[in-house]
């Protein structure tokens, strides 16, 4: 008798506020997972595709439109991202945008993107999503295949008002489509240790979220800006910055924190 494959960890990377750090995050964090000797799989549900182009995938003739089409050409689209060994990236197109509009009237519209991730879930140990910058349909098909949710977030006053709204989607979606989602955790990102209501923004997250805010914060840092146009996460392009030594000790954190998990479960 065949053995079943066990099935990937599906982390859904999402926060409707753009310019949060959110792509870089499910970059270098996916990056980090990976060199820790994981297979990850990162899924570019961004038609901006940002995430494709910063692993260095981009034109590819196969994308996740295509699988939205039809789930069975998943394995096709899956490319190995060819600067981080285990690392695959299932990369997106422009094409992406009208996924929303195509599956209005269909039925069970937010289970698509779990039907595409079941195909290849048994290949991996992690399958990190990002999400568009929005609380839309392809968002709300994340958060319906995904396990858990990690939230980057920018320390300032208006990330506190996104993420009462973002907190409230995720309880919506618990309690409609996927009563297993919970927060995985929340990643302070664009930290400026030179700036007092970064701290106090800190302060006020981990006061609500306690143990869910990740010890590890991402700083601001010019290399982490620069390493996309290369087509590189951060611990390729300059893997001594301060921004790959962040990203690194992220991946470090999150896989024990799933070490944790396990062994309280046992």
């Amino acid at each position: 008798m065949a053995v079943k494959k066990k099935r990937a960890k599906i982390v859904a990377l999402a926060n409707q506020k753009g310019g949060v750090g959110k792509t870089t995050t499910a970059v270098n964090l996916a990056s980090a997972v990976a060199l820790q000797g994981n297979r990850v799989l990162l899924v570019d549900s961004d038609p901006q595709g940002n995430a494709s182009s910063g692993t260095g995938i981009e034109g590819r003739d196969s994308h996740l439109y295509h699988c939205y089409v039809d789930p069975k050409t998943t394995k096709k689209a899956v490319q190995p991202c060819g600067v981080v060994g285990g690392l695959f990236v299932l990369p997106t197109h422009v094409d992406l945008i009208g996924v929303e509009v195509e599956l209005m009237n269909e039925k069970r519209r937010e289970m698509f993107l779990r039907a595409i991730l079941d195909h290849v879930s048994g290949e991996y140990e992690y399958i990190f999503i990002d999400c568009p910058p929005s609380l839309g349909l392809l968002t709300l098909n994340a958060l319906t295949a995904a396990d858990s949710v990690l939230v980057p977030m920018q320390c300032e006053y208006f990330a506190l008002e996104g993420l009462s709204q973002l907190v409230r989607t995720i309880k919506l979606v618990k309690n409609s489509y996927n009563k297993k989602l919970k927060i995985e955790g929340l990643v302070l990102t664009m930290f400026d240790r030179r700036n007092k209501l970064t701290y106090q923004v800190a302060k006020e997250v981990k006061k609500h979220f306690k143990a869910k805010v990740y010890n590890t914060v991402i700083p601001r840092n010019v290399r982490l800006s620069e390493c996309p146009s290369y087509g590189q996460p951060v611990m390729v392009y300059d893997k001594n910055s301060a921004g790959a030594l962040s990203y690194t000790n992220l991946g470090a954190e999150f896989l024990k924190k799933q070490d944790d998990a396990k062994g309280g479960s046992k």
